[in-house]
């Protein structure tokens, strides 16, 4: 069996220049008889391009990788995995970032080719389908609703009651929708699990349909995602050659079929009912509810929506056994986070972890501090909508409950960090102006409130009848949380209210 060097086709690899790396790598491998695998990214972002070498101890990393460091790498013994050049990294599985965490739903990810079944099938995949085969629908439904499995999504909503709705609703024709409308900002995890372990989520989508008794999926993917575009897509072919999806799945009688619908570019139809609207080729606009999509969603008919992770969490689940993912986290928050650290920190990436670990040790243990060197100040958890946190809270455990507490969200479970530099008007600012932007448009709180909120705010901030304006801000605030028809418009005060009370001499500029 030759030598495996591994080079990730993760878009954040390849953003830092992969392919250029594998490339001037393949002549080499193929005098030493090396074989190059295209896997997906570890999650170690700031190490990319970061490629293995196989050998007896197991794999030996290197990086971040550079195409004019090729050449002294093999020079210093790069296919024999030595540990000479400056690059390495040692073994993988004991670089800090990575050894420390609990990967369950990312077990696979950066160690198998993607488009490889055989890789997928040798680290367990498709066991959990092959016991939901064999379970009624209401024992599969049952087993979500005991591991404790909430929407990852940022809801938060019980996956097994969702699904329990969807399997009580009455209809012929019921759907499986994955949310891969990925828009929150500083966040990857969606579409890292689908550049480096799409399987898993064609496991959890074809579970949930033989659970609720739906026979059609659906993925609505981000259009900005080519790259999870074209491996979905690929796996989805090998899946249903291998009997994976289509008719009479493995002999059981059971059907179900899955394809890839692009988005369309709007942060908005990441909310699940402008989603659906925009599955059914209308514009993506927010529906009331109810009816909800669980009893008339897609089409009008049943549908349970579930995001990216939600999804690829179920393997797990029906392989291992719902008391088996339940005994990681804390409090109503069961099983692990895929938290993804971005902004001004050392080490970005994505870290697995059971619920509860401290919004501290992300940054600091694992994130390593700024990136720039001075004093961290702020930090935005769960995308545009979340609040703003400073130091005195960074020790809350990461967890649904907790967060919210302190006036949190955990949502989608980006990190975004800020340094001492940042001015938290402008944040504030930007939020109302995000909400601007994004809006659908269809409810007035959301569509007029956000234009007032960024002309307010530009009013404080000039001294403008400063304390009236303050207290207009504050009642807009309320209005917009109270009347809006979705988290848009509902939770684009919170960023707002968290820089005014934790950051508010940012809003008091001098007369000069």
């Amino acid at each position: 069996m030759p030598i495996q060097l591994y080079v990730p086709q993760d878009s954040s690899a390849i953003s830092v220049g992969a392919d250029f790396v594998a490339e001037k790598l393949a002549g080499f491998c193929k005098k030493a008889k090396v074989e190059i695998i295209r896997n997906g990214s570890r999650g170690l972002f700031w190490l990319e391009p970061m490629i293995e070498i196989s050998t007896d101890e197991g794999r030996v990393a290197y990086g971040p990788v550079d195409v004019d460091d090729i050449e002294q790498l093999i020079k210093q013994g790069l296919f024999e995995g030595s540990t000479k050049h400056p690059l390495c990294l040692g073994l993988t599985e004991d670089i800090p970032f990575l050894k420390n965490q609990q990967r369950l739903t990312f077990k696979r990810a950066g160690i198998i080719d993607p488009l490889s079944l055989s890789d997928y099938l040798h680290y367990d995949g498709f066991s959990g389908l092959k016991r939901a085969l064999t379970m009624p629908h209401q024992a599969c439904v049952d087993e979500v609703k005991e591991s404790g499995l909430r929407g990852r999504g940022g809801a938060a909503f019980p996956t097994g009651i969702k699904w329990q709705t969807v399997l009580d609703a009455q209809g012929e024709q019921k759907y499986i929708v994955c949310n891969a409308d990925e828009g929150d900002s500083g966040t990857f995890a969606d579409r890292l699990q689908m550049e480096a372990d799409p399987f898993a989520l064609i496991e959890g989508m074809i579970i949930a349909g033989i659970s609720v008794g739906a026979n059609k999926g659906f993925i609505y993917l981000r259009e900005e995602y080519p790259h999870a575009h074209k491996i979905l897509n690929s796996a989805i072919e090998i899946a249903v050659d291998n009997d994976y999806l289509g008719t009479n799945i493995q002999d059981s009688g059971k059907n179900f079929d899955l394809e890839v619908r692009l988005g369309a570019k709007s942060y908005i139809c990441g909310e699940e009912t402008a989603l659906l609207d925009s599955l059914e080729g209308k514009r993506g606009i927010v529906r009331a509810k109810p009816p909800l999509p669980a009893i008339e969603g897609l089409f009008g008919k049943p549908t349970a929506v579930n995001n990216v992770i939600s999804l690829s969490s179920i393997p797990i689940i029906f392989s291992k056994g719902a008391d088996y993912y339940k005994d990681f986290g804390i409090g109503r928050s069961r099983g692990t986070m895929p938290f993804q650290l971005a902004g001004n920190l050392k080490q970005t990436g994505l870290v697995e972890l059971a619920f509860g670990v401290s919004l501290h040790s992300l940054l600091y243990d694992y994130g390593g501090g700024s990136r720039s060197g001075k004093s961290l100040r702020a930090v935005q958890v769960g995308g545009p909508l979340g609040t703003y946190l400073p130091e005195s809270q960074w020790l809350v455990e990461m967890d649904y409950e907790q967060l919210a507490a302190i006036k949190g969200v955990l949502g989608h479970g980006g990190i975004v960090a800020f340094d001492d530099s940042v001015d938290m008007s402008k944040q504030a600012r930007f939020a109302m102006e995000f909400c601007v932007e994004e809006s659908c448009g269809k409810c007035t709180p959301c569509r007029i409130g956000s234009v007032r909120g960024v002309e307010v705010i530009d009013k404080i901030c000039a001294n403008d009848e400063r304390e009236q304006n303050l207290n207009l801000l504050n009642s807009l605030c309320d209005t917009m949380e109270a009347g809006s028809l979705c988290a848009m418009g509902g939770m684009t005060p919170f960023p707002v209210r968290s820089a005014l009370e934790h950051f508010g001499k940012d809003f008091e500029k001098s007369d000069d």
